[in-house]
């Protein structure tokens, strides 16, 4: 029957496209970017910051590490919340909370409530990633066509393209409007969210059939459970924040509060993190692992590197920004060239080859080094940027239990800044006084050894070969 085009849908309902649904594209990639661009926005932000309110480089470091903890932390909670509840309403609710963000930012009155903005950020800022991934099974599962390589690749691309622009962007609002322009910026992005959500996002019943009888499922909320997680995680990133033996008590409450988690998970029929899948779920715990030695190493490099440039080349920041442009620009096209064509185990094989090059020939420079050859290893090491994070996002969508996809893609955000956190340990390990020469390649030897570890898990893994479209129904 060919329906009449005067006829009126239900209400509440509208027509569904074939493919997937593009409509849904601005508000995932819009809400899956307010985390990159707020973590590299506040680069250009915080000696200003600290001249405002007396601050030394050791207190204003908490804008950064406040947003990394409640990310790492809120990700797979609220990914769970994705879950559970579907992807619309706390998309809603953690936007909105952005925006409270970015107000109490651009009025706070101290450094403290500036913190507090920034962890407000961070758990507002981690739904849109969550119920990114939520909307793109959902979206498989409607069309029966499982191939969301290149939504998927858009969000990576996406995510990619505002850090790179995110300092220049923080250098244009702090130019125009002061530091506090970094932070009320996120009140009219909120605004749009909210705009682009509410038109645009579906809600829990108009869900697929299968969708929705998972997103309605029980609705036992493990609070217990996400509180030891919590300890867990932010326990164990303090101590990578500022590893000495004085801080011997962190590690310590972080293993007592992880046997805790696990005894506790193991007996709930419907736990926050379900453990007895999870474990037997070898190859999603390799793609974890994967991501978190992937990220080390690109961190070690961002972070140290860049030091070693200012320090000891003798670049001046803005110049040794610009060294810097061919890896983005090197991350962004393999990014762009590959994102189509899952491939998983071919993006992972040459992103590990790649860093193991970048590691090699990070061993043979020097202060007197020509500027082509820094210039040259940066473009090296940014095609495993492109490629690594790509791969396991894609990997993680086939290897996850569809049901707790959100909760699986927050926690591999979670292991993206873990390796963020270890690498600025060893980055501080390295350089203890200043960032010389001998300290770079002791720096490099360690991302060495972190390539070898990524290559090591990949070539046996004979399970990424098998990843790839199937039948959905």
């Amino acid at each position: 029957m060919i329906p009449r085009l005067t006829g009126r849908l239900p209400r509440g309902t509208r027509p569904s496209p074939a493919g997937f649904d593009r409509r849904l594209i601005a508000p995932m990639v819009l809400g899956s970017v307010l985390n990159p661009v707020n973590s590299s926005m506040i680069a250009v932000a915080l000696v200003p910051i600290g001249a405002a309110f007396g601050a030394t480089p050791a207190e204003t470091v908490w804008l950064v590490s406040a947003l990394y903890l409640a990310t790492a932390v809120g990700q797979p909670v609220i990914g769970r919340f994705v879950d559970m509840y579907g992807p619309r309403r706390l998309y809603l609710i953690a936007t909105a909370l952005v925006g409270a963000a970015g107000l109490l930012g651009a009025l706070a009155p101290s450094l403290g409530a500036l913190i507090a903005a920034r962890v407000l950020l961070g758990f507002g800022t981690s739904a849109a990633y969550p119920a990114a991934m939520r909307l793109t099974r959902a979206e498989a599962e409607r069309t029966g066509r499982d191939s969301p390589a290149g939504v998927l690749a858009v969000l990576a691309v996406a995510a990619q393209t505002v850090v790179v622009i995110g300092p220049s962007l923080g250098g244009l609002l702090i130019s125009t409007g002061g530091w506090r322009a970094v932070f009320a910026v996120n009140v009219p992005l909120s605004v749009a969210c909210l705009v682009l959500g509410a038109l645009r996002l579906p809600r829990a019943e108009h869900l697929p059939g299968a969708e929705r009888k998972k997103t309605a499922g029980p609705r036992s909320v493990d609070l217990p459970g996400m509180l030891l997680f919590a300890v867990t995680l932010v326990s164990l990133m303090l101590f990578l924040m500022d590893p000495r033996p004085a801080h011997w008590y962190l590690p310590a409450l972080s293993a007592a509060a992880a046997v805790g988690f696990a005894a506790r998970e193991l007996r709930l029929p419907d736990p926050f993190v379900d453990l007895r899948v999870l474990g037997g779920n070898i190859p999603l715990l390799a793609t974890y692992l994967r991501q978190f030695l992937g990220y080390a190493t690109a961190y070690c490099f961002l972070y140290g590197y860049t030091q070693w440039l200012e320090e000891s080349r003798g670049l001046s920041a803005a110049t040794a920004g610009l060294a810097l442009l061919p890896l983005s620009v090197a991350a962004l096209t393999a990014s762009a060239l590959t994102g189509r064509r899952e491939a998983v185990r071919s993006k992972l094989v040459v992103g590990a080859l790649a860093q193991l090059a970048g590691c090699v020939a990070l061993l043979l420079v020097d202060a007197g080094s020509p500027v082509w050859v820094l210039l040259a290893l940066g473009a090296v090491l940014g095609v495993p940027q492109g490629l690594i994070g790509l791969a396991s996002q894609n990997a993680l969508y086939r290897q996850a239990d569809p049901a707790r996809i959100a909760s699986a893609a927050g926690l591999l955000r979670t292991f993206t800044y873990l390796g963020a956190l270890g690498a600025s340990a060893a980055t501080a390990a390295f350089f203890p006084h200043r960032a010389d020469t001998a300290g770079l390649h002791g720096l490099a030897l360690f991302m060495l050894a972190g390539s070898v570890l990524l290559l090591a898990t990949t070539l046996p893994d004979r399970s990424l070969n098998r990843l790839g479209p199937r039948a959905t129904s």
